[in-house]
């Protein structure tokens, strides 16, 4: 049975690395002593072992080892061998690439759908959509497929940012960006903000934390759904 936390975020403002999660990351990982970490989207190009270091300190508050997928010499047997697995955000156009470039991707959806509990924040939980097209950053690398790991039905927006009515910014906003990929594609996609989650667990589907998050699908007005909405049917 599926066993997941999806993040909008690692860190809220003026909060430390996962600190707003580690009530939730205790229970959810109870029967770990160490989990596996999947450093690959790297943000602003830290390194493997530094990414890793910094999450082993964030877990060590709840009394969880962890160790860095790169660590091992076949990732695809650390990855069926983990108690938990984490993989953090960063840039998901890298992610994905090493994702592909291990031949790992199938493996890790296959674990996570098999039960091991799995943790994503940022690029780590646009990959549990249907794809990562709906990411918001920069295509740095050419992934091999857009194509994730379809642990839900449905694609993110973690982020997600509402328009500020008082800037002078006259770019595009966020849900216009989502507007144009409904234009080609017709898969939901859920604007997570800042400090929301979903919980998983076997096919339900909830909106955790106080926010409330978007939805949008083709040809429609986009939602609000309030937190412990149900989006277990969602597809």
């Amino acid at each position: 049975m599926k066993s997941i936390i999806i993040a909008s975020t690692s860190t809220l403002h003026e909060g430390s690395y996962l600190e707003y999660l580690l009530p939730t990351l205790q229970s959810h990982f109870k029967n770990c002593k160490s989990i596996l970490f999947i450093p690959y989207a790297r943000p602003s190009g830290i390194s493997h072992d530094d990414y890793t270091q910094k999450v082993a300190q964030a877990f060590f508050a709840i009394n969880i080892k962890v160790k860095g997928i790169h660590e091992f010499e076949n990732a695809g047997d650390a990855i069926k061998n983990a108690e938990g697995i984490f993989t953090g955000g960063g840039n998901t156009f890298l992610l994905v690439t090493q994702l592909y470039q291990h031949n790992i991707m199938q493996i890790l959806a296959e674990t996570v759908k098999n039960g091991t509990p799995y943790l994503g924040t940022s690029a780590g939980s646009n990959i549990c959509g249907l794809s990562m097209q709906t990411t918001n950053d920069m295509p740095i690398i050419y992934p091999p497929s857009f194509q994730t790991l379809g642990l839900i039905p449905f694609n993110l927006n973690p982020h997600y940012l509402d328009p500020d009515t008082q800037s002078k910014h006259m770019g595009e906003t966020r849900e216009t960006r989502i507007k144009e990929f409904h234009a080609f594609n017709a898969i939901p996609v859920l604007g997570l903000r800042e400090g929301s989650w979903l919980e998983v667990t076997g096919n339900k589907v909830t909106l955790k934390g106080n926010l409330s998050a978007r939805l949008f699908k083709q040809n429609e007005t986009p939602t609000e759904l309030e937190t412990e909405s149900d989006l277990s049917n969602l597809k």
